[in-house]
């Protein structure tokens, strides 16, 4: 047991879960070599090429990243807190669990394909979390125009091209003290940069550092 959730049936879950995740890593990273060596690879924007042969991958957040995320959400009180890029749902449960030990609230998930949606649905009722969970299927620039209330953490862990869309609807909800992590920021820091750009204007009142995670963990806070 992680030492972080204290369920035993949504540790099997999380489990087994991450372990698909990693079963897929050899063949994807492969795939993903193979096609810039043949120049064929932007990280300013997948194609429509990687975009379908991502749909059924699980790609999910490494279960330190996520047990530290769980902590900070413990450590904030939180009870509103937004996942940019849900895929399968892995990072979701610990968020929402977290949320649950907090009292209650809600985690605003965020997923652009309809079947890992409905997988991530299936899953989270296994868990018996849906009842903390507000999955919005869609594009998230539309998704997220309406966030209610202040939002105590959000995990930014989504195609780079997408961060700044995101952090642009999401920042100006977020309460002070809130926290945002954003994941592989050191593994693609260039592809980032229009992120960084809006976090780094004084006027959006974002400090942050870098953690040493492998790929790299943006931690932001709102001041």
């Amino acid at each position: 047991m992680s030492g972080v959730l204290t369920d035993p049936s949504l540790q099997a879950i999380v489990d087994r879960l991450h372990a698909a995740s990693v079963a897929q890593e050899a063949e994807t990273r492969a795939w993903f070599s193979e096609r810039a060596e043949r120049g064929e690879l932007s990280w300013d924007g997948l194609d429509e090429k990687s975009h379908r042969y991502m749909a059924d991958k699980l790609v999910a957040l490494e279960p330190a990243k996520a047990e530290f995320c769980h902590l900070l959400c413990r450590a904030l009180r939180a009870t509103r807190v937004i996942e940019v890029g849900t895929s399968f749902g892995v990072s979701t449960l610990y968020l929402a669990d977290a949320v649950r030990a907090n009292g209650g609230g809600v985690v605003i998930g965020t997923e652009h394909e309809p079947a890992k949606a409905a997988a991530a649905r299936a899953t989270f009722a296994d868990a018996g979390l849906s009842g903390f969970i507000d999955l919005r299927e869609g594009d998230l620039r539309e998704t997220l125009k309406a966030i209610e209330g202040p939002v105590d953490f959000v995990l930014m862990d989504i195609w780079t091209e997408m961060a700044r869309p995101a952090i642009e609807l999401v920042a100006p909800h977020l309460r002070p003290g809130a926290v945002v992590a954003v994941d592989n920021t050191v593994q693609v820091r260039h592809a980032y940069r229009r992120f960084f750009d809006f976090v780094e204007d004084p006027a959006n009142n974002l400090r942050g550092l870098t953690l040493p995670f492998d790929g790299g963990l943006e931690m932001l806070v709102r001041v």
